[in-house]
């Protein structure tokens, strides 16, 4: 999540999004059958990243494009996924925001209650997976943060498990997009699932944040895929397209991740840069293509 993230998520709140299918793509993909997948990756989009359509709209575009999950949608959306047989495969909307994190004790007597209540929330709408995030570390060692966030999260953990919900914290890069945030590798993500020791907790690895600031990312996903319960992906750098004008081989990250014997979500999180609706929608398509293994 960058600036442009939060532009879209602010624009969205305001306006709602567009309230129907507006172009010629548009109408067509909303007419076209479904595509055809290989079923071996789970696709799914952020939600943020389409802010310019109304919810409808993008469940339909998914609909089109075969695939049937939307990241980062929150309980005010569900509704309209449920309408078209979406799934909420990230759910969102107990964090404070993506500085005030569990690695500070000093946000746990609000974090606390809002993920009790969001879990129960997710679960009752028949979901799985609820985002968190460490936070910034303000001065903090990181193994301080490490500690603090154990506390808290043991706190919650117990009944996300009696509700089937998993917690997945998000992998930022501290580099570019995230200054400050204190889960900014997957070294401490990793130290932080082993502490927990719980399979409702895991890391939710970020592609696009990791290749920023880490690098090695096959070996990573090989070495530690069952830490790793969701993935994203996004163009580095700038956070476009997947595709052959920036330096990741989505395609072949996809297969280390199918050959894991991954079941989750992979989605897609790029920024499309196509001026008009109907180019951001192809740019949609071709990744899930190439992510398709």
């Amino acid at each position: 999540m960058n600036n442009s993230r939060r532009q879209l998520f602010k624009h969205l709140a305001l306006t709602g999004g567009l309230s129907a299918l507006s172009s010629p793509l548009l109408a067509a993909v909303n007419q076209s059958s479904t595509a055809t997948l290989k079923g071996n990756i789970r696709h799914s989009v952020s939600r943020w990243t389409y802010g310019e359509l109304s919810i409808e709209a993008l469940c339909k575009v998914v609909k089109a494009l075969g695939f049937s999950a939307i990241d980062l949608v929150g309980p005010q959306d569900w509704p309209v996924l449920k309408r078209f047989g979406i799934d909420s495969s990230m759910c969102n909307g107990a964090e404070l925001n993506l500085t005030d994190g569990w690695c500070d004790t000093a946000f746990h007597a609000q974090l606390i209650p809002r993920y009790l209540k969001h879990i129960d929330l997710v679960a009752d709408a028949g979901y799985t997976n609820l985002i968190c995030f460490s936070g910034n570390k303000r001065g903090m060692r990181p193994d301080i943060g490490l500690a603090n966030a154990v506390t808290g999260l043991k706190q919650i953990l117990p009944h996300a498990q009696k509700r089937g919900v998993v917690l997945q914290m998000e992998l930022f890069n501290s580099k570019v997009d995230h200054p400050d945030y204190m889960a900014d590798n997957s070294a401490w993500g990793i130290a932080l699932c082993k502490a927990l020791g719980s399979e409702h907790f895991k890391l939710l690895y970020d592609i696009y944040h990791m290749q920023i600031n880490e690098g090695d990312v096959i070996r990573t996903i090989r070495d530690n895929h069952q830490y790793f319960g969701h993935y994203h992906t996004a163009g580095v750098p700038g956070r476009h397209e997947i595709d052959d004008s920036q330096e990741l081989n989505y395609r072949a990250i996809a297969k280390a991740i199918y050959a894991t014997g991954f079941k989750g979500y992979l989605a897609q999180e790029f920024i499309p840069t196509p001026p008009s609706m109907d180019g951001k929608i192809v740019s949609l398509q071709q990744a899930v293509a190439i992510c398709d293994v």
